[in-house]
């Protein structure tokens, strides 16, 4: 018994070293193919969404456009709409992910997973290093303060993280088997975004539309992220509990549709 646990130890981690190595391979891929060699090359990982930051921060500081809060413009659109680049562009990325790699099947150690993985990772590290580089920056120029909380940030970014990985596969593997899903992704998470909370905090908003919002389970997180930033500053209103259950379903789903495609795709 101890022998075939030991083995059966042995062989896990071997694939799971295999694994690593697929999946970076797969990433370093994916990176030169949307960034390419020239210019700026692989940091536009991180620009490119440090820009799209930069561009809502100065609209809503031109704009003067409030926010339910008493919080300066900079701090409130960088802890809001960092989180929207996790939730919104890993799905984007993952629907419709396998059709251009199927070739890549024709491999054995590679798996239609492994391509899932590389883009949610490549997605959630660009977002990641954005969000630090951002606050710091803004920190430093006196225009936002560092968070109060750095524990409840870090666990309020690692839940929308997970969220956007789990959601991002599901997405993926049900547009591999019906294109309708690629057609209503893209519409559906610009109707989504009101109720995202990048834009407002909850205890700002009607009772009514409370109840509607709190559903969405990447509020919770952001919600939780600024308690993190802002401590007494603001009265956040969150239940991780609620969205862990969310993403813990979404992941098991997700897996699932993973193992149904997996069946399904022909290399070419």
């Amino acid at each position: 018994m101890g022998a075939f646990t030991s083995r059966s130890a042995g062989d896990f981690a071997r694939s799971l070293a295999i694994q690593k190595r697929v999946v970076f391979a797969l990433l370093m891929r994916e990176a030169l193919t949307r960034f390419g060699r020239h210019n700026i090359g692989f940091l536009w990982l991180f620009v490119e969404p440090m820009l799209f930051t930069l561009g809502v921060t100065a609209i809503w500081t031109a704009t003067g456009m409030g926010h339910g809060s008493n919080l300066p413009i900079v701090a409130f659109a960088v802890t809001g709409y960092s989180g929207v680049l996790v939730w919104r562009n890993v799905p984007n990325r993952c629907v419709m992910a396998i059709e251009p790699n199927a070739s890549l099947m024709y491999h054995r150690n590679v798996r239609v997973i492994d391509i899932y993985l590389a883009r949610i990772v490549l997605e959630e590290m660009g977002a990641t290093i954005s969000f630090v580089i951002l606050t710091l920056l803004f920190s430093f120029l006196g225009w936002m303060d560092l968070p109060e909380d750095v524990f409840k940030v870090i666990i309020g970014w690692l839940m929308l993280a997970w969220f956007g990985a789990a959601f991002g596969i599901l997405m993926g593997t049900l547009s591999e088997q019906s294109e309708l899903i690629e057609k209503l992704w893209h519409p559906a998470a610009y109707l989504i975004f009101p109720f995202s909370g990048a834009a407002a905090l909850v205890s700002a908003m009607p009772k009514a539309l409370q109840d509607v919002v709190l559903t969405f389970p990447m509020v919770h997180a952001s919600e939780y992220m600024r308690e993190g930033f802002f401590g007494s500053k603001v009265h956040a209103i969150h239940d991780l509990s609620y969205m862990f259950v969310i993403n813990l379903v979404m992941t098991a789903l997700g897996l699932m549709q993973v193992r149904i495609v997996a069946r399904k795709v022909i290399p070419q």
